[in-house]
């Protein structure tokens, strides 16, 4: 009896802590988020124990790590797909404002070749000399003067115009090579999406298959050797003093993101997506930023690359947490040892701890 109560006294404590990170994402409040699910109760008469392996078969912790590898894996490729597709939308603006420039300087070169032409005309009508010519002959010298000064005005406009169609004639071809250049781009991107697309859709077909063959007895405890991974990892993770020092406060615009992205919860991962309806881990950052007024990198890989880092013990809520050696991985710091993130296929938007697995980097939009 004295155990039982024991349990469900930790477990409200846990919903106490998992409560007031939410009900106030932007403040620490000094305790340190370690929550996993309710621990395991060991079997009971008259509760089905988990099932034991089959002489040969893979243990279902193995399972467990060969599905979350071929997750993580999957989530690499995700990144790739979307770096592919943010880099070739950039290079299908850039085709269309070229095609904008090509056409503008198509029309300047009709505009100057027709005043060349009209030149040419009036030049002929008046036998062949311009009118500024023929007054330079005369033998008037107020005529002389002023005819000199317009044959020099008439010479400087006739060369500034073919200097400026020499010029918008090298502009055009520039044109041409720089869409050339960024057809090609464009068309390796393409390839490069198509290919993460298959490697994505193989690894998370593979991990499928690897969750369908186990049965629902099975599945309920990989369910529970996830949450059990995973707040292990946070414990030792809080047990090294990480979190000692760390009290950072948000900034206005860290509350907004934190606000927005822990109110995704309990929508579903879906690679390639950012919202409203799903999300994948750096969709759910990028637009939680981008609710919070601040653009920033669409991929996992490149807000690692191009946001400022901070030291862990500088983190405040907001900041994002980047994740394994690939960086293919990145959830958002809420407070007191939390982060929310979208976590992979088949589960939804949640919060976990912070340490839950391993960090790469801390970095932060609003530095």
């Amino acid at each position: 009896m004295g155990a039982e109560r024991r349990r469900r006294g930790a477990s409200g404590l846990v919903l106490l802590c998992a409560m007031a990170v939410l009900t106030a994402p932007g403040l620490a409040t000094g305790m340190a988020y370690a929550a996993p699910a309710a621990p395991v109760a060991p079997a009971t008469p008259g509760t089905p124990a988990a099932p034991a392996p089959r002489p040969g078969a893979k243990s279902l912790e193995e399972v467990r790590k060969e599905i979350e590898e071929l997750y993580r894996q999957a989530g690499a490729a995700t990144d790739a797909y979307n770096q592919a597709e943010a880099e070739a939308k950039a290079q299908s603006d850039r085709i269309v404002e070229i095609a904008n420039l090509i056409v503008a300087g198509q029309e300047r070169i009709t505009t100057l070749k027709g005043r060349a032409g009209a030149a040419a005309r009036a030049q002929y009508r008046s036998g062949g000399l311009p009118p500024g010519a023929k007054l330079a002959l005369s033998e008037d010298p107020n005529q002389f003067l002023d005819g000199a000064n317009r044959l020099r005005q008439g010479e400087k406009a006739a060369s500034d115009m073919l200097t400026e169609l020499d010029r918008t004639q090298n502009d055009l071809k520039r044109y041409a090579e720089d869409a050339s250049a960024q057809w090609a781009l464009l068309e390796a991107n393409r390839i490069k999406q198509e290919n993460s697309k298959k490697q994505i859709e193989e690894k998370i077909k593979a991990a499928e298959e690897l969750e369908n063959k186990l049965e629902a007895e099975e599945k309920a405890r990989l369910i529970q050797l996830e949450q059990e991974a995973q707040y292990k990892a946070q414990t030792a993770w809080l047990s090294t003093g990480a979190m000692k020092d760390v009290n950072g406060v948000a900034t206005d615009a860290g509350k907004r993101a934190v606000q927005y992205a822990t109110a995704q919860m309990g929508k579903p991962y879906v690679w390639g997506a950012e919202g409203p309806a799903a999300f994948d881990c750096s969709g759910l950052t990028s637009q939680a930023w981008l609710a919070a007024g601040r653009t920033i990198p669409r991929t996992s890989q490149e807000q690692l690359r191009l946001l400022p880092k901070v030291a862990l013990k500088d983190m405040r809520p907001g900041d994002l947490i980047i994740y394994f050696d690939d960086a293919s991985h990145v959830g958002m710091y809420v407070g007191d040892g939390a982060m929310v993130h979208a976590p992979r296929p088949g589960r939804n938007v949640t919060m976990a701890g912070a340490g839950s697995m391993p960090i790469k980097a801390v970095v932060r939009p609003d530095a």
